[in-house]
């Protein structure tokens, strides 16, 4: 009953889900060369984590998007 009140961006990501945000994320390390630890690393896994609650599901899609974001914290308008 309570579903139906609750959006897509409410429920927890399976490992699937995980494994694609991770493929993306570490795709993009690579292409900027920096760690995961850093703060830039750690932008770029929580934009991966909204763009992926948003709907987007597809690794190349959110590389892109995060690359094409280049440093803006705001990917969707509102």
């Amino acid at each position: 009953m309570t579903s139906r009140y609750l959006s897509e961006r409410d429920f927890a990501l399976d490992s699937i889900d995980l494994d694609t945000c991770q493929r993306a994320f570490d795709a993009i390390l690579l292409k900027r060369n920096i760690t995961r630890e850093s703060e830039e690393g750690e932008e770029v896994a929580a934009i991966i984590i909204e763009l992926f609650r948003e709907g987007i599901h597809d690794e190349h899609e959110l590389v892109a998007l995060v690359e094409n974001n280049d440093g803006h914290r705001s990917v969707r308008a509102e």
